[in-house]
């Protein structure tokens, strides 16, 4: 059935509402000096302000899914952003580390209720082909544009009024996407006599929780440390017996058979691909153009507006006019190759580069990549669900971009050190050997995550089927069975 218009005013309140969660995962990074300052917390401390938020928004994702589609979509969206408003205001308004701490917790775990539920209503909304590559095309956009728009508005609110508004800007977007929300969302069904899988919240939760950490404890203290063995391994172990126990439990919390699809397996690895090299990316980038080329935090936000473009122009032009052709294989190989690309091409920044000649070209081409990424992910990790698997399939593509973001931030951050040390121990000291080895320590990461890329790509370009994604929308006959539903 072709969208109405009440179908696309969803899709926009879908999008304002992933916009704000994209938003929070960077706008505080340029914010964070300027937090420290007014409250007065420490060096060690500043770090919890970004990784309170991903432990809380990692290890509750799947409990989110689940919970979107035990209870319905329309109640756990719009919990997931009344909650994380009244979060960021209790940030905004923070007195002490304690208080910021604790909001920005409270906005990922809210954040893992809202970004599944918002994902599983653009996919159980749109069901034509055609106005689905539509919507997918510019929730890509969106989704994967979120991160480079959070460092521009960061900087900017954070140079013109106060860091405090990198946290009050997600009230304005939360009281759009519920007015919206309200308006427009019908009632949303929920699966009958389902029960939620108790052990299996425990032990995936518990997991991430103890992965999340201990990458973020091996990037900040290093590898050999004890507390990022021992929580590496216990997020293993965990995960282990969660996997285990979701071939045994009687409704799983991730029933194995949304998975173990090809498609949808290889769109969840895609994510965690992403993930893991999109640091690179923004993260040295950043680093780079302020602490090289000397640009303020706001001049390195709009040095992204172009990437950002280019991520709309990718995500849309694959979901309309390549992704009902060709399908998911040839797209995601083709933007993890492109993104490889614009990895090797920032390899050739230099102490006097200049933005028009080392990084205009990279990042447009970057931009591209992720919006081909993006936008055929998004719809192919949630294709062919049955509906009572929608939320937590979309869950699935969050946990893989959360995982890889983790895995990455921590290895590359041990790649840089490393490199930088390499080159300091043999080359002459000297002011101008410290900002060669900032340099090597960026084009050395820079390689590191085009491999990623590059092998991501031959690795889920191998997984994904050829040719178009499968339709009709709803669950085979087998899934149907499998969910207790008669066929």
């Amino acid at each position: 059935m072709a969208a109405t218009r009440r179908h696309w005013l969803i899709l926009a309140v879908i999008c304002v509402a992933y916009l704000m969660i994209t938003l929070d995962a960077s706008v505080m990074n340029l914010a964070l000096p300027s937090a420290q300052q007014d409250l007065g917390f420490t060096n060690a401390d500043r770090q919890w302000i970004v990784t309170s938020y991903l432990l809380s928004f990692g290890s509750l994702l799947l409990f989110g899914g689940r919970l979107a589609d035990l209870i319905g979509r329309k109640v756990i969206f719009l919990t997931g952003l009344v909650g994380f408003a009244a979060a960021s205001a209790v940030g905004g308004a923070a007195t002490g580390f304690g208080m910021l701490v604790s909001a920005r917790a409270c906005q990922g775990g809210f954040a893992a209720l809202l970004a599944p539920a918002a994902l599983s209503l653009l996919a159980t909304t749109f069901s034509d082909p055609k106005d689905r590559g539509k919507a997918f095309g510019a929730f890509g956009a969106v989704a994967a544009s979120g991160a480079g728009l959070g460092l521009i508005v960061g900087g900017a609110l954070t140079s013109t009024l106060s860091w405090r508004w990198c946290m009050y800007v997600n009230l304005v977007f939360a009281g759009i996407a519920i007015a919206g929300a309200v308006a427009l969302l019908g009632r949303q069904g929920k699966t009958p006599g389902a029960r939620l899988d108790v052990p299996g919240v425990l032990t995936a939760a518990g997991g991430m929780f103890c992965l999340v950490y201990g990458f973020s404890n091996a990037a900040t203290h290093g590898w050999g440390t004890p507390l990022t063995r021992v929580f590496l391994a216990a997020g293993g172990v965990l995960l282990v017996v969660f996997a285990f126990w979701q071939t045994r439990a009687a409704q799983p919390l991730l029933p194995p058979r949304v998975v173990l699809d090809r498609n949808r397996g290889g769109a969840y690895l895609t994510m965690l691909v992403l993930g893991a090299g999109i640091f690179g990316i923004f993260l040295f980038l950043i680093y780079f153009m302020q602490t090289t080329l000397g640009y303020s935090a706001i001049v390195s936000g709009v040095a992204l507006l172009p990437m950002v473009a280019a991520t709309a122009v990718g995500a849309n032009v694959g979901n309309v006019a390549l992704m009902p052709r060709f399908g998911p294989k040839p797209l995601i190989a083709a933007g993890l190759l492109l993104a490889a690309v614009s990895m090797v091409l920032l390899t050739r920044i230099g102490l006097d580069s200049s933005y028009a000649a080392a990084l205009l070209v990279p990042t447009i081409v970057a931009g591209v990549g992720m919006g081909l990424i993006y936008g055929g992910a998004a719809d192919t990790g949630t294709s062919g669900v049955a509906p009572q698997d929608a939320g937590v399939a979309s869950a699935c593509l969050n946990v893989g971009q959360q995982l890889g973001g983790a895995t990455g931030t921590a290895l590359l951050n041990t790649i840089a050190a490393s490199a930088t040390t390499s080159y300091l121990s043999s080359h002459t000291p000297g002011p101008r050997t410290v900002q060669l080895a900032a340099i090597h320590s960026y084009t050395t990461v820079f390689w590191s995550a085009a491999g990623i890329f590059a092998a991501g790509a031959v690795v889920c370009g191998a997984l994904l089927r050829p040719g178009p994604l499968t339709r009709p929308e709803q669950a085979s006959a087998e899934e149907r069975v499998a969910a207790g539903e008669s066929a």
